[in-house]
């Protein structure tokens, strides 16, 4: 899959472009809208990027757990080659100090990246600030025909370029949910 930004002042116009894609065929999970004002994209009914991904919480987590694993890896081998283990006390509180170690080397992480914008949308701070929203779909090689045809009618719609976009299973898995829970009781 490939993402597509386009850029936009008109909320209403993003809602139409919302509904034409759906009618195309496109589900809820691969349209986004990226905007410093949640509550005008909300009274459009517009899908939304939640505010834990507009930060880079789930990056530097990840990049914290990688550095919290090296840490932890070499508290180990450094232990292992001072025969720290062969104290009375054996293994098991460097084990725990290397879980410790791992957890807090995470936590840093998602704490450091609470505070920062998330690296996808980095580029388009500037324009957020000065009131445009960031119109994004996660399209798959047969779709770009399609979101091509919708997009003609919309001149409105600047394109901004293309990204890394959400795995295809987890946009399958979004929408499989979501027709889940509309059946349930």
């Amino acid at each position: 899959m490939k993402r597509q930004y386009y850029i936009s002042s008109d909320l209403a116009d993003l809602k139409l472009v919302e509904q034409e894609l759906k009618f195309e065929g496109l589900s809820t999970p691969q349209i986004h809208v990226l905007s410093a004002n949640d509550a005008e994209v909300e009274k459009y009914h517009l899908h939304a990027i939640e505010a834990v991904l507009k930060q880079d919480v789930v990056r530097s987590t990840r990049l914290g757990a990688a550095a919290g694993m090296a840490a932890a890896s070499f508290l180990l081998l450094l232990a292992y080659l001072l025969q720290w283990h062969t104290s009375s006390v054996g293994w098991l509180p460097i084990a725990f100090l290397s879980i410790v170690v791992l957890g807090f080397c995470t936590w840093i992480g998602g704490f450091i990246g609470i505070q920062m914008p998330n690296y996808q949308f980095k580029q388009f701070q500037q324009l957020l600030m000065q009131g445009k929203h960031i119109f994004f779909v996660d399209i798959t090689d047969d779709q770009h025909v399609l979101l091509e045809k919708v997009l003609q009618s919309h001149s409105g719609l600047i394109h901004a370029g293309t990204g890394e976009a959400t795995p295809e299973w987890v946009v399958k898995g979004q929408q499989k949910f979501s027709e889940f829970m509309k059946v349930m009781p």
